[in-house]
């Protein structure tokens, strides 16, 4: 059993907090409320998992984790993290975030780090934590139900830390990701090229409505 935090309580942050739980591990959620408290909706999706789901704020999820997962919104991951810089050293900083300035419907806009990307921006400025990108070219329910897609989707890795890498397999595994599906692109400058498929999203949802899907990889 590992001790995951996950910073954000959304979407994203509750749907992998419950699979995570349900493989074994101890996750604790961080909302950015004082305490911790969750809203209403959220410990509903969270409710009867076992073991359960914890709550707290943010730097305490950072501290007390053994790996972080970074589900906030990515326009604003940036200033939130590297004020966690003290708390996240030393540990494995998962990013599943896109960095993107909302359209005028609401819907991915353009990219926030044109020419880069918000994992290399985290590793510049996290240097003594090891950043790893993944599962950010896709709907959030399928970062935990890959099996759904009628074609086999892709989950995609960049980080400059082997070991880092290695470990996110694992929990990747955990997720429902089969070790095929798994592609390791090198190092967190590769993580641009992924970001940048966050580009194609906003096109795909307003003609096909918000149903799962991958931005995939076919051989």
């Amino acid at each position: 059993m590992t001790s995951i935090g996950i910073l954000g309580a959304g979407r994203v942050g509750t749907n992998l907090a419950a699979k995570l739980s349900s493989a074994g591990h101890h996750v604790t959620l961080g909302g950015r409320s004082p305490g911790g408290r969750s809203p209403e909706g959220t410990a509903a999706r969270t409710a009867g998992l076992a073991p359960p789901v914890a709550f707290a704020d943010q730097r305490t999820t950072a501290r007390t984790a053994d790996i972080v997962i970074n589900a906030t919104p990515g326009d604003s991951s940036l200033d939130r993290l590297t004020d966690l810089r003290t708390e996240l050293a030393g540990k494995i900083l998962i990013d599943v975030s896109n960095a993107t300035r909302d359209d005028r419907d609401g819907l991915p806009g353009d990219l926030c780090y044109p020419g880069s990307s918000l994992a290399e921006k985290l590793q510049a400025a996290l240097p003594d934590t090891h950043v790893v990108k993944t599962l950010n070219t896709m709907l959030f329910m399928v970062m935990t139900a890959p099996e759904t897609l009628a074609t086999p989707p892709t989950a995609y890795l960049s980080g400059n830390d082997e070991y880092a890498k290695k470990t996110v397999t694992g929990l990747l595994g955990d997720l429902g990701w089969q070790p095929e599906l798994i592609e390791d692109l090198g190092d967190i400058t590769t993580a641009r090229a992924t970001e940048a498929m966050i580009l194609v999203v906003p096109h795909i949802l307003r003609r096909h409505g918000f149903s799962p899907f991958a931005v995939s990889l076919a051989r």
